[in-house]
């Protein structure tokens, strides 16, 4: 069962999402104040969230405000432009220092325009004619963000970069046949092919695997039974305009155009108190950089969020396929790029599904045996950019554990090689005709503004510590844990050898044995960012060279490789110079960043389609409550198993269940 329920158009409150009708209302007011020709192009348009503090306070006749990034084709000139919908006027207007600050996300229109721009080069057909390919049209061209490497004539233009596959027939996967050798750099504004790289002539792999073809697959299998998986009394979450409310939780759902889904104000009851545990919690970034330094590779580095804009390439999901079981689905309301509302129906899919064992335990002394199922509410949408698809999946438990896993899965990208040694070394290989799958990284950071119980918070870091024979310690067998107040902004690394975490308290709050009450943030101890460092990538995506990192609240610090990490060249407005600012952190208003990683060596398993990869992150409770929250938590009941010897200690013949995760 699903259900959609119309998306509200009334505000009711500061942070409810943008409705279509005001994006309409933005770029009416954006029109009327003479910023939009037929050559403009809407690239972002996003709510401007109140202050903070405001918000937490409650206070009235907050000001409705859009921010908006406008490119003018013509001329090259970027203008971010705020607007009052409350006033129905603009507030600034100012144009984008692109050199320094970057540029605005590259658009659906400019990435579908750009190959045919490219086709039309001469330089480019005589490249493609010269490696055996007479119809142009089986050529298809992958308009690549650029990033920045001090190349002449590359400062002030608008650029991609252009990588080419062959598909023989419409429904052929392309990424099987890559054209290697040839790369074009593309100026967006002017549609001019600034440069032509040509490399060394490779065959094309010519075997084809098109596993989205039934004609191509194997039989399918017909070992399984179905799974159904069923709520008759339907789901036990409940929303009230962008308000989810399920067992103890409440959170409220944003959805932004770079990021995508937003996580406002979540909280957890506890005793019928609201307690804040986390203002705002998103994906703020994520990066693809590739370790192959060829000349038609060593450019491939993808901001997904920064340049391709996350949250406008959601998915519209599908139950049976995306989501099973007793689903609501939430539209997305965007403007396109033409400063337009557009919804993406289905883009964010909330469910709840067992969790396997919650507690657990059989007692040799009272004789008792207890066991208690756990539940998570799920909050998920999914991207595609490319050759790659994304799910992200926030994950809130009975027991007040907050976890974000990301699923990659997709097409590996591909390369040609001529040179064995070389496919062997930057790539893995696949089959006896050059084809190869680059080494990359997967490199995402969460922006998690802290409230835990409170804006004043602080961060403790806790390593295991082996503790050497001495007076204290006559057997050898002690160890303890070092505990170390972070009072400085920066970054920090994971080491797994001490089991480092973080703990995000609030001094002010003590919980009833005495502690400041927290929660733990556990990320995995995965590499950092490959590249060298003073590369290019190193300075761009610098929140990748640690595991987590610790930040004074400021509303502008949204984004880890800054508002326009396209072509931007890492110089400043990054995490790495925000830390530089030497603002309080200890019982104040902070935030904190968890990047986490997957160093991606592609196995054959992962070809022609990869199967799902997880990473992610989690957050427990560490002192925030005095006991285990769960202790109410009814005991499992189940249809499909029977009790042996007349039920479990403490509970009613047929309360037990039987079978355990």
């Amino acid at each position: 069962m699903t259900t959609s329920p119309d998306q509200a158009t009334a505000v009711r409150h500061p942070l409810d999402r943008l409705t279509a009708e005001e994006i309409e209302q933005n770029r009416v007011i954006i029109v009327n104040a003479g910023h939009v020709t037929e050559t403009t192009l809407f690239t972002l348009v996003g709510l401007v969230e109140p202050d903070k503090r405001d918000v937490i306070a409650g206070a009235a006749g907050i000001d409705r405000r859009v921010r908006s990034t406008l490119i003018e084709r013509s001329t090259g000139e970027q203008t971010e432009i705020l607007v009052s919908l409350t006033s129905g006027s603009v507030l600034m207007a100012r144009v984008l220092d692109i050199e320094n600050e970057g540029q605005a996300p590259i658009t659906m229109t400019e990435y579908e325009e750009s190959e045919a721009m490219i086709r039309r080069d001469p330089r480019f057909r005589a490249a493609v004619e010269k490696r055996g390919i007479t119809d142009l049209e089986q050529v298809r061209v992958c308009a690549l963000s650029a990033g920045i490497f001090d190349i002449p004539g590359e400062a002030g233009r608008r650029l991609v970069r252009g990588s080419c596959f062959i598909q023989p027939t419409p429904e052929d996967n392309a990424w099987a046949h890559p054209l290697e050798g040839l790369v074009a750099y593309l100026d967006l504004n002017t549609g001019e092919v600034v440069d032509i790289i040509d490399t060394d002539v490779v065959p094309v792999p010519k075997e084809n695997f098109n596993y989205h073809l039934d004609s191509w697959l194997p039989e399918p299998r017909t070992t399984q039974k179905p799974i159904e998986i069923t709520q008759p009394e339907g789901a036990s979450f409940s929303i009230d305009g962008d308000v989810l409310t399920w067992e103890k939780w409440q959170v409220r759902l944003g959805f932004d155009p770079v990021e995508g889904l937003v996580l406002h104000q979540i909280g957890f009851d506890d005793n019928g108190a609201l307690r804040p545990i986390v203002y705002r919690a998103s994906v703020a970034e994520m990066v693809v950089p590739y370790g192959d330094p060829s000349p038609v590779r060593y450019w491939q580095n993808y901001f997904d969020a920064g340049e391709y804009s996350m949250g406008k390439s959601a998915n519209s999901l599908e139950l049976g396929c995306d989501c099973l079981g007793e689903i609501y689905y939430s539209d997305a309301v965007l403007a396109d790029d033409q400063g337009h509302a557009r919804t993406i129906k289905n883009a964010i899919c909330i469910h709840e599904e067992d969790a396997g064992i919650l507690w657990k335990h059989t007692d040799e002394f009272t004789g008792a045996a207890d066991v208690r199922r756990n539940r998570r509410i799920v909050i998920s949408f999914f991207i595609t950019v490319g050759n790659y698809d994304y799910g992200f999946y926030w994950y809130l438990y009975l027991d007040g554990t907050i976890e974000l896993e990301c699923k990659a899965t997709g097409i590996v990208y591909t390369a040609a090689y001529g040179d064995e040694a070389q496919r062997q070394r930057w790539s893995s290989p696949l089959g006896d005709e050059g084809l190869g799958m680059p080494f990359h990284q997967h490199l995402f950071c969460a922006r998690l503004d802290m409230q835990v119980d409170g804006v004043e918070n602080a961060v403790d870091e806790h390593d295991a510590v082996r503790v050497p024979f001495g007076y204290d310690n006559p057997w050898g067998n002690g160890f303890t844990r070092k505990v170390t107040r972070l009072t400085a902004e920066g970054g920090r690394v994971v080491d797994g050898e001490v089991g480092r975490v973080w703990h995000i308290v609030n001094p002010s709050k003590l919980n009833k044995h005495g502690f400041p009450v927290g929660y733990e943030l556990r990320a995995a101890a995965q590499p950092t960012l490959m590249a060298a460092e003073g590369s290019s990538i190193s300075r761009r995506a610098a929140y990748a060279k640690n595991h987590f990192w610790l930040t004074h609240f400021d509303a502008a610090e949204r984004f880890p490789s800054g508002t326009y990490p396209n072509q931007h060249p890492g110089k400043q407005g990054t995490i790495a110079h925000w830390v530089e600012q030497d603002r309080p952190v200890d019982g104040d208003d902070i935030v904190v960043w968890c990047a986490f990683a997957m160093t991606h060596f592609p196995r054959p398993e992962d070809w022609p389609i990869m199967p799902v990869d997880r990473l992610g992150f989690s957050m427990k409770p560490y002192g925030f409550f005095d006991q285990n929250p769960t202790l109410d938590v009814p005991r499992p009941k189940s249809a499909h198993c029977a009790t042996q010897g007349g039920g479990a200690a403490g509970g009613a013949a047929g309360d037990a269940c039987c079978h355990d995760d």
